[in-house]
Protein backbone atom coordinates (compact mmCIF):
# COMPACT_ATOMS: atom_id res chain seq x y z
CA UNK A 1 0.00 0.00 0.00
CA UNK A 2 1.27 3.75 -0.91
CA UNK A 3 0.29 6.35 1.40
CA UNK A 4 1.73 9.95 2.78
CA UNK A 5 4.42 9.46 5.29
CA UNK A 6 2.88 10.60 9.24
CA UNK A 7 6.00 10.98 11.81
CA UNK A 8 5.39 7.41 12.79
CA UNK A 9 7.29 6.19 9.71
CA UNK A 10 10.39 7.68 10.49
CA UNK A 11 11.96 4.73 12.80
CA UNK A 12 11.35 2.93 9.62
CA UNK A 13 12.56 5.31 7.48
CA UNK A 14 15.78 5.75 9.05
CA UNK A 15 16.65 2.11 8.89
CA UNK A 16 16.12 2.18 5.46
CA UNK A 17 18.17 5.11 5.21
CA UNK A 18 21.07 4.71 7.13
CA UNK A 19 21.86 1.09 5.13
CA UNK A 20 22.46 3.53 2.83
CA UNK A 21 24.13 5.89 3.94
CA UNK A 22 26.35 3.56 5.80
CA UNK A 23 27.08 0.61 3.21
CA UNK A 24 26.91 2.70 -0.19
CA UNK A 25 27.97 5.37 -1.76
CA UNK A 26 24.26 6.29 -3.00
CA UNK A 27 23.90 9.05 -0.50
CA UNK A 28 27.03 11.55 0.35
CA UNK A 29 25.77 11.84 3.99
CA UNK A 30 28.26 10.05 5.95
CA UNK A 31 26.93 9.97 9.78
CA UNK A 32 23.57 7.69 9.88
CA UNK A 33 20.19 9.43 10.43
CA UNK A 34 18.75 9.37 14.14
CA UNK A 35 14.95 9.07 14.21
CA UNK A 36 14.55 12.43 15.27
CA UNK A 37 16.30 13.76 12.57
CA UNK A 38 14.29 11.97 10.22
CA UNK A 39 11.54 12.84 12.00
CA UNK A 40 12.09 16.42 11.35
CA UNK A 41 12.51 15.77 7.72
CA UNK A 42 9.33 14.16 7.00
CA UNK A 43 7.45 16.84 8.94
CA UNK A 44 9.41 19.79 6.73
CA UNK A 45 9.32 18.41 3.48
CA UNK A 46 5.38 16.86 3.80
CA UNK A 47 4.60 20.88 4.46
CA UNK A 48 5.33 21.74 0.76
CA UNK A 49 5.87 18.18 -1.29
CA UNK A 50 4.60 14.50 -0.97
CA UNK A 51 6.21 12.40 0.76
CA UNK A 52 5.42 8.77 0.23
CA UNK A 53 5.35 5.30 1.98
CA UNK A 54 5.20 1.79 0.74
CA UNK A 55 4.08 -0.11 3.51
CA UNK A 56 3.90 -3.94 3.60
CA UNK A 57 2.84 -6.11 6.36
CA UNK A 58 2.73 -2.73 8.69
CA UNK A 59 6.26 -1.98 8.18
CA UNK A 60 7.58 0.27 5.89
CA UNK A 61 9.57 -1.29 2.68
CA UNK A 62 10.20 1.90 0.79
CA UNK A 63 10.02 5.68 0.73
CA UNK A 64 10.02 8.76 -2.03
CA UNK A 65 9.78 12.49 -2.17
CA UNK A 66 9.77 15.39 -3.54
CA UNK A 67 12.06 18.42 -2.68
CA UNK A 68 13.39 21.54 -3.69
CA UNK A 69 16.05 21.32 -6.14
CA UNK A 70 16.64 25.30 -5.84
CA UNK A 71 15.72 28.39 -3.79
CA UNK A 72 15.72 30.53 -6.48
CA UNK A 73 11.86 31.54 -7.03
CA UNK A 74 11.88 30.52 -11.17
CA UNK A 75 12.78 27.38 -9.83
CA UNK A 76 9.90 26.98 -8.19
CA UNK A 77 8.29 24.44 -10.99
CA UNK A 78 11.18 22.24 -10.48
CA UNK A 79 12.08 19.25 -7.27
CA UNK A 80 14.13 17.37 -6.70
CA UNK A 81 13.22 13.36 -6.39
CA UNK A 82 14.90 11.07 -3.72
CA UNK A 83 13.56 7.20 -3.37
CA UNK A 84 15.20 3.95 -1.45
CA UNK A 85 13.75 0.62 -0.64
CA UNK A 86 14.63 -1.41 1.83
CA UNK A 87 17.81 -3.49 0.94
CA UNK A 88 16.23 -6.46 1.26
CA UNK A 89 13.52 -5.77 -0.97
CA UNK A 90 14.77 -4.58 -4.12
CA UNK A 91 13.55 -5.48 -7.25
CA UNK A 92 9.81 -6.54 -6.43
CA UNK A 93 8.25 -3.03 -7.96
CA UNK A 94 8.28 -0.89 -5.33
CA UNK A 95 10.32 2.04 -6.74
CA UNK A 96 8.66 2.00 -9.28
CA UNK A 97 5.20 2.29 -7.98
CA UNK A 98 6.28 4.77 -5.45
CA UNK A 99 8.00 6.82 -7.97
CA UNK A 100 4.83 7.00 -10.58
CA UNK A 101 2.62 7.77 -7.72
CA UNK A 102 4.96 10.52 -6.97
CA UNK A 103 5.06 11.89 -10.28
CA UNK A 104 0.83 11.97 -10.76
CA UNK A 105 0.79 13.82 -7.23
CA UNK A 106 3.42 16.12 -8.72
CA UNK A 107 1.96 16.85 -11.73
CA UNK A 108 -1.71 17.43 -10.10
CA UNK A 109 0.89 20.79 -8.36
CA UNK A 110 2.28 22.05 -11.31
CA UNK A 111 5.70 21.11 -11.31
CA UNK A 112 7.56 20.76 -14.59
CA UNK A 113 10.71 19.25 -14.22
CA UNK A 114 11.77 16.29 -11.71
CA UNK A 115 15.00 16.13 -11.24
CA UNK A 116 17.06 12.94 -9.79
CA UNK A 117 20.76 12.89 -8.53
CA UNK A 118 22.42 9.60 -8.93
CA UNK A 119 26.22 8.80 -7.80
CA UNK A 120 28.09 6.49 -10.09
CA UNK A 121 28.54 4.00 -11.00
CA UNK A 122 24.83 2.42 -10.05
CA UNK A 123 23.84 0.92 -13.27
CA UNK A 124 20.70 -0.47 -11.23
CA UNK A 125 19.21 3.17 -10.51
CA UNK A 126 19.71 4.42 -14.06
CA UNK A 127 17.80 1.91 -15.88
CA UNK A 128 15.11 2.42 -12.67
CA UNK A 129 15.06 6.08 -14.15
CA UNK A 130 15.36 5.72 -17.69
CA UNK A 131 12.43 2.89 -17.06
CA UNK A 132 10.41 5.93 -15.89
CA UNK A 133 11.38 8.51 -18.51
CA UNK A 134 14.41 10.55 -17.15
CA UNK A 135 17.16 11.28 -19.16
CA UNK A 136 20.66 11.67 -18.22
CA UNK A 137 21.43 15.93 -18.87
CA UNK A 138 24.30 16.44 -16.83
CA UNK A 139 27.66 14.41 -15.71
CA UNK A 140 29.75 15.86 -12.79
CA UNK A 141 33.45 13.92 -12.46
CA UNK A 142 34.65 13.07 -8.67
CA UNK A 143 32.54 15.58 -6.64
CA UNK A 144 31.85 13.58 -3.70
CA UNK A 145 34.39 11.75 -1.89
CA UNK A 146 33.21 8.55 0.35
CA UNK A 147 34.90 5.34 1.86
CA UNK A 148 38.45 6.65 0.31
CA UNK A 149 36.93 7.12 -3.43
CA UNK A 150 35.68 10.00 -5.58
CA UNK A 151 32.30 9.61 -6.85
CA UNK A 152 31.05 10.83 -10.29
CA UNK A 153 27.28 12.61 -10.21
CA UNK A 154 24.98 12.72 -13.09
CA UNK A 155 21.60 14.33 -12.83
CA UNK A 156 18.35 13.02 -14.53
CA UNK A 157 15.30 14.80 -15.73
CA UNK A 158 11.76 14.11 -16.31
CA UNK A 159 9.34 16.59 -18.30
CA UNK A 160 5.79 16.63 -17.20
Amino acid sequence: MIRKAVLNDAKDIAAIYNYYVENTVITFETKPVSVKEMSDRIWTISQTYPFLVYEESGTVAGYCYASLWKKRDAYRHTVESTVYINHSAQNKGIGVSLMRTLIEELKKMSVHAIIACIAHPNPQSTGFHEKLGFRQVSCFKEVGYKFEQWIDVSDWELLL
